[in-house]
């Protein structure tokens, strides 16, 4: 364990009682398994369950279904039985907010609510309580889509990732306005890639495998740190300059073909903020990304404090799922993503004991539990 991992996070004063978060995964996580075709998503459920890396199932609408987000009848009832049948509960369907997709402008506020409400409407046809959406999505947009929310039971929990971090002002501007509007299907998706301690080592060594130099590696992994302990860019102008440092790194060093490569994962995927720094918005969390990039020959996640920010939701009462989300299958292909996953959710479960608590991991008790955590049904 580093220094960083065993800072920890704190309790809120006068908590609530200890929550029982719900064990799951997002088959994004295998998305190499899955576009390699080596799975079809059928088979790719079965293999979720049989696995044990459920009861909660995440899945992404537009790269998982054929025709998002025109869902039919016979596809939504038949993908039900499926879920049904192998024990599997659905937690969180990702869904956008591509507010570019026109060529020629952006979408106004009646295009964008119309678009949404569709994908909304495949959310509660395929039974997920819950769909993330993205940041894209300002406090007005947030505001104007909650009776249609309501209308459908779907929570709309707007992801948390780097670059952005809980206490940005654009977060903090969203957590304002769900409090004001009062909404119980407003909320957040915590994405633990906000607060990483250190450059994934998997991704240090594909670099490696593409030629990097050792000092080039190095400078690249202490930049970072050196970003670290800065923290979390203040502004947009800070988070630019820091992607320009990482670039410049690479010409420095004579390898200008990874400088965007560097900066994307330097500053928008391995986020610098600390652990706590959820705690500005942890009552409207409603769905958690356990973003994870690898697991080590100890068994630990070397970058990501996942038994910290376990500890930090079991202190603070939350009972929604973690859907494990390995992102590091973008650039890892030596290793089974399956066993990365099962790595990574034992760290879970022993956090969650030592924390005093567990992760639910009984598809019957998951139901009740997040049924309780959103407090309202889907309407189909």
């Amino acid at each position: 364990m580093t220094l960083r991992q065993a800072q920890g996070p704190h309790r809120q004063a006068q908590g609530p009682e200890l929550g029982t978060p719900i064990q799951g995964v997002t088959l994004y996580s295998f998305t190499r398994a899955f576009h390699g075709r080596e799975y079809d998503l059928d088979q790719l459920i079965r293999k979720t369950a049989a696995e044990g890396f459920g009861p909660g199932l995440e899945i992404i609408g537009f790269s998982s279904f054929r025709g998002f987000p025109e869902i039919d009848d016979h596809f939504a009832g038949r993908f039900s039985d499926l879920v049904d049948e192998v024990g599997l509960v659905r937690t969180s369907l990702a869904v956008n907010a591509d507010i570019g997709l026109r060529p020629d402008r952006l979408m106004n506020q009646d295009e964008l609510l119309a678009y949404m409400r569709t994908q909304m409407a495949a959310a509660a046809k395929l039974g997920f309580p819950i769909a993330r959406v993205q940041i894209s999505l300002t406090p007005d947009s947030m505001e104007a889509l909650a009776p249609i929310a309501e209308e459908y039971g779907v929570t709309l929990a707007l992801e948390v990732h780097a670059d952005q971090y809980a206490s940005h002002p654009r977060i903090l501007a969203l957590r304002d306005r769900y409090e004001k509007v009062g909404s119980p299907f407003l909320g957040f998706t915590m994405d633990w890639g906000a607060t990483v301690t250190g450059f994934a080592p998997s991704l240090v060594e594909a670099y490696r495998r593409r030629g990097a130099s050792e000092e080039l590696l190095a400078a690249v992994v202490q930049l970072w740190d050196d970003f670290y302990e800065q923290g979390p860019p203040a502004d947009q102008a800070d988070h630019g300059q820091r992607f320009g440092r990482f670039i410049g790194l690479a010409h420095q060093h004579g390898r200008p073909d990874l400088g965007i490569d560097f900066g994307i994962n330097g500053t928008g995927l391995f986020g610098p903020a600390r652990v706590d720094d959820w705690l500005e918005i942890m009552p409207w969390v409603k769905h958690v990304h356990g973003k994870f990039f690898g697991i080590d020959e100890n068994g630990d996640e070397p970058s990501v404090p996942v038994a910290d920010l376990i500890t930090l939701l079991v202190d603070n009462g939350y009972s929604g799922a973690v859907s494990s989300e390995y992102e590091g299958w973008h650039w890892n292909h030596w290793q089974n993503p399956f066993e990365i996953v099962r790595g990574e959710q034992a760290i879970q479960r022993t956090a969650a004991e030592a924390a005093g608590s567990r992760m639910i991991t009984d598809a019957a008790e998951a139901r009740r539990a997040l049924d309780a955590h959103l407090a309202h049904a889907v309407r189909a």
